[in-house]
């Protein structure tokens, strides 16, 4: 059924991983008709290409999805009740995976795991991991994710029309990584490079406004400047789990131009964790010497490049 270009969908049947809709027909007598605003007052400069409004009914399930093109919102039609109701940007179907979504408390938005990893030459599953992070799943980075919730919603009869206004706000958190101090890095075969984070948020629950509590490994990517002698990148991430305690390395993955792979692990817990704004994090660390490729022809200083190899700093003083 489309009303003003809104379509409006049962998600009582919905099949998320096949993304098969079922159409849900109200008869009139039994409908209100509502505005919907979505108004960006907390996040001024958000600017997605669509949105999506989740109605629950009164006891947070059996959920109903309306898609609004662009971001200001408009009319719909809705059953009589007292309705709670969760929006989130609808232009995120090339990252963003939904689970758990029967339930207001649940839904959760996660994303897919991620690529190989060292320049693509390993599988996510046989790189090298810090101690105690093993089992966490290597998951990509989400993209920018929008989202508010409103409870208590009455839609009664009603002569004029009915407003319903929703406030959403950032849902992600600003990740960036400067790595100093790097000897070599003219040898690394890619200009960029492989990272991941550890002890990251698996995924976002919009009905709670909070990260979730299980962890995973966060890949991005870092570009090399080799005569700054420097790494950097930017990325988001869903943040820190909000009860679980979990360590944070950053973990460097390089291919050098003879084929060898090497891999080093920084503890960074501190600075995630104790991050002035967790909103926003900037982690640096300093020092990290590349060994220099084999002159051609010395056979005895070939290393082996199907192993990856790490990277061992000695202490500063």
């Amino acid at each position: 059924m489309k009303v003003s270009g809104i379509i409006m969908i049962s998600l009582a049947t919905l099949s998320l991983a096949s993304c098969r809709h079922k159409d849900l027909y109200m008869e009139d007598e039994m409908t209100s008709q509502l505005q919907v605003v979505f108004d960006w007052r907390n996040a001024p400069e958000a600017n997605p290409e669509s949105m999506a409004l989740y109605m629950y009914e009164e006891d947070g399930h059996n959920p109903m999805r309306f898609i609004f093109s662009g971001k200001d919102g408009g009319l719909i039609k809705a059953p009589f009740g007292t309705r709670h109701a969760i929006c989130i940007n609808a232009d995120n179907t090339d990252w963003a995976r939904m689970r758990y979504h029967e339930s207001i408390e649940t839904l959760e938005i996660y994303t897919m795991d991620a690529e190989e990893i060292g320049s693509r030459a390993d599988d996510a599953t046989t790189i090298p991991r810090p101690e105690g992070t093993e089992r966490e799943r290597i998951a990509a980075t989400p993209q920018m994710m929008w989202g508010s919730r409103s409870n208590n919603i009455s839609i009664v009869p009603h002569d004029g029309m009915q407003t319903i206004t929703m406030y959403p706000q950032e849902a992600v958190c600003h990740y960036m990584v400067d790595v100093y101090d790097v000897e070599n890095l003219d040898e690394v075969e890619s200009s960029a490079v492989d990272a991941t984070l550890s002890g990251m948020a698996e995924g976002y629950c919009h009905g709670q406004q909070s990260a979730t509590d299980n962890t995973v490994s966060m890949k991005f990517d870092l570009t090399g400047h080799a005569e700054e002698k420097n790494l950097h990148g930017e990325f988001l991430t869903f943040g820190e789990c909000p009860t679980t305690v979990a360590k944070h390395y950053l973990t460097l993955y390089m291919v050098l131009t003879d084929g060898s792979k090497w891999y080093h692990s920084f503890d960074v817990t501190d600075q995630v964790s104790k991050a002035p704004d967790p909103t926003h994090v900037h982690i640096i660390v300093r020092g990290l010497d590349l060994p220099e490729p084999p002159k051609e022809g010395n056979a005895e200083l070939k290393t082996d490049v199907n192993e990856w190899q790490a990277v061992n700093i000695g202490l500063k003083m």
